[in-house]
């Protein structure tokens, strides 16, 4: 017993004394841990960035959507293979994107200094009204971005990218113009015409004052090169005869490089009531040469575009520029009597050689070719044309400025914190001034280079490129948690072309030369979407 007893003692004293050996091992005060600190100046989810005195966010959302009769976030089946609605449509078109958001700020002398960017990694089927495959075969000179979506594939997408600071925007951001709700009243659709949208940011610098009392001032400078642009037509290319006008109304984007940036600002009042603004701009129209290819070189084949510059070009000359430009008036109705948290909002746009502002999307600009059925005696189907525009001319002449209008808005009404539903819709209209018989006119200028492909005008068609379009569309969410929403979308979209009769004429493969019925047309979409944000 004494034995074991004094072999306790022994080890327990082993043991002190080698800890005390490890304890005079340590520092006498341990560094302390630095931890991330919240950030309450600038609203939820901000920390500081340890060591600094920069609060910073990182958010974004998932979404997963498809969109049945149409393409990539409903948009209708209003031109290329869903237009035609042949054996390369898909019936069906799908995206999956995980858009990410990070957002910094800092307290200064000067008032915060902010950087803010969003990159979209994104997958779809394709993503297009083009979904024919030889439209991504890589050995094609046609092939773009669609390759982008392949197998293991998919692409980053840079939507704003921009700095902050004592007042001025520098970098990729929305417009001067824009509302804040941009082309979304209250769709999920990317493709509600009839004004403004720069969703996805533009490049520009801009200056906001506060006026106070809500009341607020924006000036700007947008670059045009890639958003506020439609196309210019070289209605006589080859500077003899008119022509250069393809079967379905479109002809080569004769624009010329960019001169002078877009002139934007805005003036809004916002109040607990809601919003009103008011916006304007200025844009240069110009064209490149009086004579150009005239003949674009079929999909797939080697050869020089429509409206790609000739030897001799340079010796043509080229038109005189011109500015147009575009006004909307805005407004939002907070607090009204249907529920809590329900609104409206409106927007009405005018432009004169700026239809980008009126014919807008997320992405470009939109010419329309729809096909459908006809009754008309020997016709093979019938066909709605619609082509945007910010100007035509010909040799000689001036640039004749397209003309637009539209208005689009939407109700949104919450039924209770889970089930909400917006009612929107839009009408814009697209004029060529003149008439058919005058030829130093828009409208004259451009029947003459249809007719060139298109025969039995005045006698058994009438031809005016001017059109209206038309949508209507209802969107039902369900948030069954807080950032977890599950949408469904129906949406109508109309045509009503100007061209009116019958010609036998080749719209484009796989469509065969036959006689076509100039009519109106019509088509629904079905969006479906979950989305959770972060």
């Amino acid at each position: 017993m004494k034995m074991v007893k004094s072999l306790i003692l022994g080890s327990a004293a082993g043991l002190l004394a080698m800890g005390g050996a490890q304890a005079a091992d340590l520092p006498v005060k341990a560094k302390a841990v630095e931890y991330v600190k919240v950030c309450s100046l600038y609203g939820a989810g901000f920390w500081y960035i340890p060591g600094t005195d920069t609060c910073m966010k990182i958010g974004g959302y998932l979404r997963v959507d498809a969109t049945f009769n149409g393409s990539i976030y409903d948009q209708p089946a209003w031109s290329g293979d869903l237009g035609q609605g042949n054996r390369y449509r898909d019936y069906f078109a799908a995206r999956s994107r995980m858009a990410l958001t990070v957002d910094t700020r800092t307290a200064t002398e000067y008032g915060v200094v902010r950087t803010f960017a969003q990159g979209d990694f994104q997958f779809s089927t394709l993503g297009a009204n083009t979904v024919n495959p030889n439209s991504v075969n890589g050995s094609l000179p046609v092939a773009g971005s669609n390759l982008l979506d392949t197998p293991g594939g998919g692409y980053v997408a840079v939507e704003f990218v921009f700095i902050q600071f004592a007042g001025f925007t520098f970098g990729k951001s929305a417009s001067a113009f824009a509302t804040p709700w941009h082309g979304y009243p209250g769709n999920n659709s990317s493709f509600l015409l009839g004004g403004h949208d720069t969703v996805t940011g533009v490049n520009n610098i801009q200056y906001t004052a506060q006026f106070g009392n809500g009341v607020s001032g924006t000036i700007g400078l947008d670059d045009p090169t890639v958003f506020h642009r439609t196309s210019v037509y070289n209605l006589a290319p080859s500077g003899i005869l008119f022509g250069g006008v393809n079967g379905i109304g479109l002809s080569g984007n004769a624009y010329a490089g960019v001169h002078a940036p877009d002139i934007v600002g805005n003036i809004r009042i916002d109040q607990a009531w809601g919003l009103f603004q008011i916006s304007g701009s200025a844009h240069e129209v110009n064209g490149s040469y009086n004579i150009l290819n005239s003949t674009a070189a079929p999909a797939g084949a080697v050869g020089l575009p429509g409206a790609a510059p000739i030897a001799g070009s340079e010796l043509s000359g080229h038109p005189d520029s011109k500015w147009g430009g575009a006004v909307m008036a805005a407004l939002q109705i907070k607090n009204i009597p249907t529920g809590p948290g329900d609104d409206i909002k409106l927007d009405a746009t005018y432009a004169i050689g700026h239809t980008k502002q009126v014919i807008s999307t997320s992405s470009a600009s939109p010419s329309f070719a729809m096909f459908g059925s006809s009754s008309a005696f020997g016709a093979y189907q019938s066909l709605g044309l619609g082509v945007t525009t910010d100007g035509v001319w010909t040799p000689g002449g001036d640039i004749q400025l397209t003309r637009a209008w539209g208005i689009r808005g939407a109700f949104n009404h919450n039924w209770d914190p889970y089930w909400s539903t917006s009612l929107f819709g839009s009408y814009a209209q697209v004029r060529y001034n003149g008439d058919a018989a005058d030829l130093a006119s828009a409208k004259g200028a451009y029947c003459a280079a249809f007719a060139a492909s298109h025969p039995g005008q005045g006698l058994t068609y009438t031809c005016d490129p001017s059109y209206n379009v038309s949508q209507l569309g209802a969107v039902t969410r369900w948030t069954p948690v807080k950032n977890l929403t599950f949408s469904a979308e129906v949406m109508w979209f109309h045509l009503d072309t100007k061209f009116a009769g019958t010609s036998l004429f080749g719209p484009g493969a796989p469509k065969p030369v036959a006689v076509y019925e100039f009519k109106d047309q019509d088509t629904v979409s079905l969006n479906v979407r979950v989305q959770r944000n972060f």
